[in-house]
């Protein structure tokens, strides 16, 4: 039987946040739940950053150790460690955006490869993340996307981002490390799910190791995902996808309207959450091709998922089923199901303060654009206080 009051468990979500912590995480919540404040926030501290004004330290002390894991892998190790005495993995992202040189993207390369390593090494960690543009320049992605053909010296850049994600998913398999790969922008994503795919046709062939990532915000994703599972049975390898709701809407919008072509993007969010929770019954009912990442911290498609493991009888433990969540943010969610035996991990953010700015102020739009998930934040951090007190 499901426990539909599971997620209200405040003592197990918050078990491991001291009493300053739970009122710094009520403090930042009160914070992004205003718009104006968020908006003057991030301007402010974008001036102080470029200015180098003195203020790494308290970005660090307040936003930045909330959301983050740390400044560097080893940094986020208390982190990982204290996670996992709850039964919470964790999957390092290394979050420092919008390089653009060669030598970033190779840097970029030696730090994945570095955590691989660094996973082998750690139970709390069965798990890589990287996003495609960290490893080559959007404009390529972008330029495939649309056909356009590449000059000599562009394809030579090509052939390098796919060295990338061979070098990535080789030492992947090589260490049984699980690689997600993020989903980007839609003008640019379709060049990155065919280098997945071929990645996932080349690593995949006796379990999933590779996965891409289905974002559910858009309405042509489900048929993607059906026409791949065809060639995946067809060829002979198995389909791995974390399954997300989306991070571009604005952006994707804006876009479409300003060039004249129709939005990506479900009409509304009912849309968007039907669509999420039809992949999510097509991967469970056919999880023998395929392994899901549930990326989410929607509490009704959480619940879905666990009614359908139950009708389908598909252990808690079952390595082709997670559940994920981002540091920082719905702990409710992450800490009451590892409680009963489900796999969950914790996306974990690092990286030096300055760079990762660019990440932390748009988790700060996101959520402020997403009221009811602010709202309900500060509900539970609220009853958390207190049922302390009591």
């Amino acid at each position: 039987m499901i426990d539909y009051s599971l997620f209200e468990n405040t003592g197990t979500a918050f078990a491991l946040k001291s009493d300053p912590e739970l009122e710094r995480a009520y403090f930042l919540f009160k914070m992004i739940s205003s718009q104006p404040l968020v908006r003057i926030g991030t301007a402010a501290t974008n001036f102080a950053l470029k200015a180098n004004l003195p203020v790494e330290g308290l970005i660090r002390s307040t936003v930045f150790d909330h959301f983050c894991g740390g400044v560097s892998e080893e940094d986020c190790l208390p982190v990982i460690d204290k996670l996992y005495t709850k039964g919470v993995s964790s999957v390092l992202d290394y979050s420092v955006e919008g390089k653009e040189t060669e030598k970033q993207f190779d840097s970029a390369l030696e730090k994945i490869l570095k955590i691989i390593h660094f996973c082998d090494e750690k139970d709390a960690m069965p798990i890589v993340v990287f996003k495609p543009t960290g490893f080559g320049r959007f404009y390529l992605y972008q330029k495939k996307t649309e056909s356009v053909d590449f000059t000599e010296a562009e394809q030579q850049e090509w052939n390098r981002i796919v060295d990338r994600f061979d070098a990535v998913c080789k030492l992947s398999k090589e260490k049984d490390v699980e690689v997600l790969i993020d989903g980007e922008e839609s003008w640019m994503q379709d060049a990155a799910d065919d280098l997945v795919e071929d990645m996932m046709r080349k690593y995949n062939t006796d379990k999933t190791i590779v996965y891409n990532t289905l974002q559910c915000y858009r309405w042509d994703r489900l048929d993607y995902l059906i026409g791949l599972h065809q060639r995946g049975q067809e060829h002979g390898f198995k389909i791995g996808m974390k399954i997300v709701r989306g991070a571009y809407m604005e952006k994707e919008r804006a876009r479409a309207e300003g060039k004249g072509y129709k939005s990506p993007i479900c009409e509304n969010k009912k849309a968007t959450d039907d669509n999420f929770n039809a992949a999510l019954k097509y991967m469970l009912n056919n999880l023998g091709d395929m392994s899901v990442f549930i990326g989410t911290h929607n509490e009704h498609s959480c619940y879905l998922a666990l009614e359908m493991m139950n009708d389908l009888n598909i252990d808690k433990q079952d390595n082709n089923v997670w559940f994920g969540q981002l540091y920082g943010m719905s702990d409710h969610i992450s800490f009451n199901l590892a409680s009963i035996g489900y796999n969950v991990a914790k996306y974990i953010p690092f990286g030096p303060v300055k760079d990762v700015m660019p990440y932390l102020i748009r988790r700060a739009e996101e959520n402020t654009s997403v009221a009811g998930q602010t709202n309900r934040e500060l509900s539970l951090l609220k009853s958390e206080k207190k049922r302390r007190k009591l």
